[in-house]
């Protein structure tokens, strides 16, 4: 990894694009330091320190590096863009028209279906904005100025416009922060982008470690839990990455062909089909479902006894019923994304159209199928894969109220390492076409 790094930095193109990125990585942190106008920023402290424990709040503070809790420019992070591409790959996948015309339209339908994707964020932005505006209003976070509290009716509503565009407006300067950085930097701009707020709460990590084991005194029992879970993490990193880089090789055969006194053809090739395809949206998809019951109960008060109490202590993290559902929607959203990146009958066909078979396979149709089994068989595997390294963590943390923020520390494990790897291999394809050895010789 750091030999691709190295090998990519005496490049003076992919140097631009590494010094770019880290540009723009740079400009997202500092808007995260800027603050919504409004805002009282002692009751914004004193909301967070009573819902400290709340599961949706420490989702979103780990997203966003913490902007959410200071109430930034960049509170709502890219949460509105995770949701619209899962409602638009949804509706694109259920509705014929807009699939037909995804495929028939080619690279032009994936530009409209980026557009869209755009004006879903911008919109979730604003309903998202709106939610947390009414949030901050009812627990009395709204400053109280002059121009507040002796403003009518049309000074207050001028203040929540003016937030609720804030947030709406973050969003969509994250947006384009992202498509720079897949333009003119090293690529996977949103993912980048993620890597970057959760980078900034490692600090805040150790920290909170360190006043674990450090407790007034040193005690025998946490500092052996602190070094259990630091070799429990070693071995998790590893394991990702070994599974990250499993897949599985469908062997493929092409026809010679005669053109004019040259023969073209007849080598033999492979398919690799890897083992996790889906990378780490399927977590962050499965985060974004499960948290919801929490996220609409943040809006009210919150409540002692009937059914709605009963509801949330068993749909919030580490009950038995939010493991189950958080594992089932990490494997629904992995067949889901592997299907939206891998089409068996589009690869069955290209195969076909460049004179490609698959030995003892006839091309067409019993391709695709057998395509289609194989894809099923590893996405399988790959989404028991990711359920686990992400459910282990929580049920780990259900024994034990001061391993609570485990349950945060997979999916940020998860996330680091997934994104980590899927930049170098950027870097090391754009390496490969420059005729230099790295991470993959």
């Amino acid at each position: 990894m750091f030999k691709t790094l190295v090998n990519a930095w005496k490049v003076p193109e992919l140097r631009r694009k590494i010094l770019f990125t880290v540009m723009i990585l740079v400009i997202y942190r500092f808007g995260n330091a800027v603050p919504i106008p409004f805002i009282d920023a002692a009751a914004l402290t004193q909301l967070f320190a009573e819902n400290g424990e709340n599961v949706f709040y420490g989702y979103l503070n780990l997203l966003t590096g913490g902007s959410f809790e200071s109430c930034t420019i960049f509170a709502l992070s890219i949460t509105p863009y995770i949701t619209a591409s899962i409602i638009v790959q949804l509706l694109f996948m259920a509705i014929p028209a807009l699939e037909k015309m995804l495929k028939e339209d080619g690279e032009e339908g994936r530009k409209k279906q980026a557009k869209i994707m755009r004006y879903a964020a911008v919109g979730l932005g604003l309903l998202e904005g709106f939610i947390y505006y009414l949030t901050l209003s009812r627990n009395n976070v709204i400053a109280s100025g002059v121009f507040i509290a002796n403003g009518g009716t049309f000074d207050k509503i001028l203040v929540a416009t003016i937030i609720i565009m804030t947030f709406a407006a973050g969003t969509a300067v994250i947006m384009w922060l992202g498509e720079l950085i897949n333009d003119r930097g090293i690529g996977n701009g949103i993912s980048m982008i993620l890597l970057a707020g959760i980078l900034s709460r490692i600090p805040n990590m150790f920290t909170s470690a360190l006043n674990f084991v450090y407790d007034g005194k040193i005690r025998t029992g946490n500092l052996i839990i602190a070094i259990l879970v630091a070799i429990f993490s070693i071995i998790m990193v590893g394991f990702v990455v070994w599974v990250s880089n499993a897949e599985r090789r469908v062997q493929v055969q092409y026809a010679k062909r005669v053109v004019g006194r040259k023969i073209y053809g007849g080598q033999s090739s492979y398919l690799p089909m890897k083992v996790n395809m889906t990378g780490v949206m399927p977590i962050i998809f499965a985060s974004s479902l499960v948290s919801l019951p929490s996220m609409i109960a943040s809006f009210f008060p919150a409540p002692t006894s009937g059914f709605w109490y009963y509801f949330l202590m068993v749909t919030q993290s580490p009950s038995p019923v939010y493991i189950i559902l958080y594992f089932l929607f990490i494997i629904a959203f992995s067949f889901f994304y592997a299907y939206a990146q891998f089409n068996p009958v589009e690869v069955a066909n290209n195969m076909k159209s460049q004179g490609g078979f698959i030995p003892g396979l006839r091309p067409g149709r019993p391709t695709a199928a057998f395509i289609s089994r194989v894809l099923k068989n590893i996405t399988v595997l790959g989404a028991i894969f990711l359920g686990i390294v992400a459910v282990l963590p929580i049920i780990v943390s259900a024994f034990s109220k001061d391993l609570g923020n485990m349950a945060l520390g997979g999916t940020t494990l998860l996330i680091i390492v997934g994104v980590a790897l899927e930049t170098v291999q950027q870097l090391e394809a754009q390496l490969v076409m420059r005729h230099y050895k790295g991470f993959l010789s």
